[in-house]
């Protein structure tokens, strides 16, 4: 079960790097947004970092998708 849930974290996290490419942006550029560190915002999209239900919110009104786009965790795996 822990597996499953680590898969799908990162799915997650690769769902928000995918799309932050798609648009052009940097990492950079969503840290500052965010008022995080690219440091930080990295481990985000690496799936070393846990993310709140707030902050998955907050990146996805960033980025202009819908939260359920990002935690499609079928997305990912048929890209």
């Amino acid at each position: 079960m822990k597996d499953m849930l680590n898969l799908k974290i990162k799915a997650i996290a690769a769902n928000i790097r995918h799309t932050r490419e798609g648009l052009n942006y940097t990492q950079e550029y969503l840290a500052a947004k965010l008022g995080i560190s690219q440091n930080a915002y990295s481990k985000i999209e690496l799936g070393y970092t846990k993310i709140t239900v707030e902050r998955l919110f907050q990146i996805s009104a960033i980025l202009e998708i819908e939260v359920a786009e990002l935690i499609d965790t079928e997305k990912i795996a048929a890209a």
